[in-house]
């Protein structure tokens, strides 16, 4: 074991890129010359101490209690140094690694090249005539939301962000000598500062703060890559892309819950949903504002090269006589270029839009389209090239984000209605809470005059168990603002097992409502469902969830049939392994055959966001990923195959799921194991992170309860044992219960769920340290229980590589598994550091003072292994 370790990081350093190599060494070199300065040579040297003592560890040359007691004899304080050193550095090797993929994808990106799951290759296998009609109802809708997954500051974010800039500039190519070393000394001063910068926050997230962050991601990033993915698509159907009327059809439309999901969050109210949508609107219209005034002042074609048509020419005259003082001014500037000035006056008017100038604003995006494709529709004839281009690019993004950016959708609990109802039928005053569920349905109202009905719409009811849960909703509606109540999409969650296998009767109870019925009409037959990886995996373990939720998908897929409903699922994934996580465009093809149908809708939470959407170059490769699997899997022959396989592999995924499940319940639902899983891990520690401004527990259950508990605290807390164990327990057993070697390899070779599955599981195994894991969960005090998790890690460990065949973790991911192997001793560091504090702090009694110290040191690292594994919960 021992020898392979070795082997394992020697091979991973041999076959580390030169380029990430130069990149992590020339940033881990001014990191250490800033340490230097900053703590002075003697802090240096204890980091390098602990980092040679961590890989030397991995060789089998020092042991763990060697380690334990060089970080015992370091005073608090100097502790909690090493341990930002190393979160630093984490931070700094996740941007090299951010430049390298970025590097690589370009360098991928050569002409008459189709690149793997591109929306190119979609075309190329399913043929452009499949494509093109399944384009004609294609749908993406990718939900942010502000589940506290991030454990970095915003501010942390941006100082990182920055070294990314000037990492760029100096290796950008032809830079002269004193240009890289400008940008040299630019980089050292940005990583001075991200040094200076604390780690961990002083206050509490609140709501709108949540909802500003993701602002950074849609004014960085999505609004500029969403055409460029429609383009990618338009270029894959078609010659001549930018000269002809687009083959593609903006298919994406985000969505939120920041500011609208206030399912055991009482920091989001009314108030705030309100101020969400405002902000939001802001947002896109200065973008759109801001592209229209870029195209508009570079839109000069003469009027004698390109002549306006008689459209134009008209409406122009009316603005001039409705709008004299803004036209004139344009005519001025402009003469002679008429689509200069019209796309001017446009600009001017979503300007008005934005300062709410009722005289000049546009009252809805469709009024703002109309204009825009007027001066389209003038250029095409003469000038096709500027017609379709950039206009076409500022087309799209009307239509994906509208004037309120993303669909604000608001969940509450299934219990919090019954007791508000429940109030309200008695009579008499009301209290807080139910003041506030009918002051929701209120601002909704609000938003959807204002901003129109698709701006707010839907309602995630979180624990659906019965129609009488969706009613509920439309009843509470009718008391808020009686015939004026606003319309209302109801949407079931499914989350707990019993749920998910009741979900086709709660629907076809659903189907009695007068108001579904009425909504059904309406929308042509359309409904909308969500089903929940978190609640469920912590419920069933991660095996018997996502068998159980594939059965669901089966069963619900062929209940749309029965019944005559276009069903989209909406699957609220996390990103961590042990909540639905992993790679997207896998789990896209491992649903249930039908149950896509060219729609797809799922949560992009917490540090996903800024994984997925940091950067143009990777948001875009996401979506391309995500859309290729989205085509692939609505294709026939695709979906017959699937379907065949889990029609032959479904008594051994019957047998894996019981076993796994029973496994899994013998050790969470024993009474003891919470007070234990408290003690193994920084559980209770966690919420002061000030994550988000969502509470760890719902507080609608027994407290200390794991009933009550979040999923993300669950996984996340597991994850810093480096235990893992929402990613894999229970695997194992249901693997062995099914006793044939072949079958198992047989279903994961034909099988895309199964396959995906393990993979995963894989994947959560690979960032599992056995021997720092039986450290934390020697804290305990319960070795049965410690005896207990260790045999199902070895069992599911052993049994993983049995099926896929491989001779070690993670052997056919090598990008994934050179970085866990490189990561680790470095991960090992902060873990040692966490468990002097976790071990003072559950067996020691320190003063209060020195609890604070041993706090800081032990948020800190949880800080920074959360950096070094790149997930949280």
């Amino acid at each position: 074991m021992i020898d392979q370790g070795i082997e394992r990081r020697s091979a991973a350093v041999t076959e580390m890129p030169d380029e990430l190599r130069q990149d992590v060494r020339l940033l881990g070199k001014l990191l250490g010359q800033v340490i230097a300065e900053q703590g002075g040579e003697d802090l240096l040297a204890d980091v390098e101490r602990l980092r040679k003592a961590v890989i030397a560890a991995r060789r089998g040359e020092v042991t763990g209690d060697e380690i334990t007691a060089m970080v015992a004899e370091w005073e608090i304080d100097r502790a909690v140094q090493i341990a930002r050193a190393f979160t630093c550095y984490f931070h700094l090797a996740n941007l090299a690694e951010e430049h390298y993929r970025i590097r690589i994808l370009r360098e991928r990106d050569t002409e008459g090249r189709v690149e793997r799951e591109s929306l190119a290759q979609a075309v190329q296998e399913l043929g452009n005539e499949r494509v093109t009609e399944l384009v004609k109802g294609l749908e993406l809708h990718p939900v942010l939301t502000a589940h506290p997954t991030e454990a970095r500051r915003r501010a942390v974010v941006t100082a990182i962000q920055r070294v990314s800039g000037q990492l760029t500039e100096y290796n950008a190519a032809g830079r002269g000598a004193s240009e890289r070393a400008e940008s040299r000394r630019r980089m050292l001063e940005e990583i001075d500062l991200l040094w200076r910068t604390a780690q961990l926050r002083s206050t509490k997230l609140d709501p709108l703060d949540e909802v500003r962050t993701a602002m950074a991601a849609f004014d960085e990033t999505l609004f500029r890559m969403v055409p460029q993915v429609y383009r990618s698509l338009d270029a894959a159907l078609g010659d001549g892309t930018g000269t002809r009327p687009p083959l593609a059809r903006p298919f994406i439309r985000y969505g939120s819950w920041i500011g609208g999901d206030r399912d055991g969050n009482p920091n989001v109210t009314a108030k705030v949903t309100r101020e969400t949508v405002q902000i939001q609107s802001d947002h896109v219209l200065t973008a759109l504002e801001t592209a229209c005034t870029r195209i508009a002042r570079t839109l000069t074609p003469a009027e004698q090269f390109a002549p306006p048509s008689p459209e134009l020419k008209t409406a122009l005259a009316a603005a001039v006589d409705a709008h004299p003082e803004v036209v004139s001014v344009m005519a001025t500037r402009s003469p002679s270029e008429p689509h200069r000035q019209w796309l001017l006056f446009v600009a001017a008017r979503i300007a008005a839009t934005l300062r709410r100038d009722l005289d000049l604003a546009y009252r809805a995006p469709a009024e703002l389209l109309a204009d825009l494709r007027l001066v389209q529709d003038s250029l095409a004839e003469h000038a096709a090239r500027q017609a379709y281009g950039e206009l076409q690019h500022l087309i799209w993004q009307v239509e994906t984000f509208g004037f309120h950016l993303a669909e604000l959708e608001v969940r509450q609990h299934s219990e919090v209605h019954a007791a508000a109802l429940a109030e309200i039928r008695a009579g008499g005053e009301l209290s807080e809470r139910t003041e506030e569920v009918l002051a929701t349905i209120r601002v909704i109202a609000w938003i959807q005059e204002r901003f129109g009905v698709t701006a707010c719409s839907r309602y995630v009811v979180s624990f659906t168990r019965s129609a009488a849960d969706i009613a509920a909703v439309y009843e509470l509606a009718e008391h808020a603002l009686g015939r004026r109540a606003p319309v209302l999409d109801v949407v079931p969650l499914f989350e707990s097992g019993q749920d998910l296998a009741n979900s086709p009767a709660v629907l076809s109870g659903m189907l009695e409502l007068p108001q579904m019925r009425e909504r059904l009409a309406a929308t042509g037959r359309r409904m909308e469902i969500m089903l929940g990886y978190s609640d469920s995996a912590k419920e069933l373990g991660p095996a018997a969830a996502t068998l159980r939720l594939y059965e669901a998908q089966e069963q619900l897929t062929a209940w749309a049939v029965e019944h005559d409903v276009k069903l989209r699922m909406f699957h609220g994934r996390g990103g961590a392994l042990g909540r639905g996580g992993g790679p997207a465009n896998r789990a896209v093809l491992a649903q249930a055959p039908g149950s896509v149908a060219g729609r797809f809708k799922v949560t992009e939470q917490g540090e996903v966001i800024f994984a997925r959407y940091g950067h143009i170059a990777i948001a875009r490769r996401h979506l391309e990923q995500v859309t290729n699997a989205v085509l692939m899997a609505s294709s026939p022959s695709i979906g017959s195959r699937t379907a065949a396989a889990a029609d032959r592999f479904r008594p051994l995924a019957e047998k894996v799921a019981t076993a796994s499940e029973q496994a899994y319940r013998a050790l969470t639902e024993d009474p003891g194991f919470p007070e234990w899983f408290s003690l193994v891990s920084p559980l209770e520690e966690i919420g002061s992170l000030r994550l988000g401004s969502r509470p760890a527990r719902r507080g609608l259950g027994a407290p200390r309860s794991l009933d009550d508990l979040r999923a993300i605290p669950w996984v996340f807390a597991w994850a810093q044992t480096r235990v893992n164990l929402p990613g894999w327990y229970g695997l194992g057993t249901g693997l062995a219960s099914v006793g044939s070697l072949d079958e198992l390899k047989a279903a994961y070779a034909e099988w895309p769920l199964f396959n995906a599955l393990l993979d995963n599981a894989e994947m959560s195994l690979a960032k599992t340290d056995r021997s720092i894991a039986e450290r934390y969960l020697a804290l305990g005090g319960r070795d049965d229980f410690a005896r207990q998790v260790l045999e199902e890690y070895d069992r599911t460990r052993t049994l993983v590589l049995q099926v896929t065949g491989h001779t070690r973790l993670l052997e056919n991911r090598k990008v994934l598994s050179r970085a866990v192997q490189l990561r680790d001793p470095y991960v090992d560091a902060l873990s040692h550091l966490q468990l002097r504090a976790l071990t003072a702090m559950r067996t020691g009694t320190p003063s209060d003072r020195e609890r604070e110290r041993l706090s800081t040191l032990l948020l800190l690292s949880v800080n920074g292994v959360a950096a070094g594994l790149q997930n949280t919960g």
